[in-house]
């Protein structure tokens, strides 16, 4: 598979991304993760130095640009939905921990 090709599919993996992450579909979004990085391996493996291929087309080029700029734009979408989902699961996992911490050093003296 071409490098331009892998940058088409990561495209398309990044707006289902964008869509999970706007449905609330954590588990969605973590499989569409998972195939993304499987694709940018492929990617380094092709190009390990992550320099363009010599034999790159000014069209290719230019599409590769427009297909990572559109990345990071879906990136951004992505992080403005699950940062908030994160901060809320950071603090309720948080509160448990120190609940069994108090549980655990006052729990001899509880009924």
């Amino acid at each position: 598979m071409s490098t331009l090709a892998l940058f088409e599919s990561m495209s398309i993996l990044s707006a289902g991304m964008v869509e999970a992450a706007q449905a609330n579909d954590w588990e969605r979004l973590v499989v569409l993760e998972h195939e993304m990085a499987d694709i940018r391996a492929e990617l380094m493996r092709i190009e390990p130095d992550g320099r363009q291929a010599a034999d790159q087309s000014e069209a290719d080029a230019a599409r590769k640009a427009s297909l990572i700029t559109a990345m990071l734009r879906n990136d951004e979408e992505i992080r403005r939905h699950v940062e908030p989902w994160l901060a809320s699961t950071r603090k309720l996992l948080g509160g448990a921990q120190r609940d069994r911490a108090v549980r655990s050093a006052y729990g001899a003296f509880g009924p």
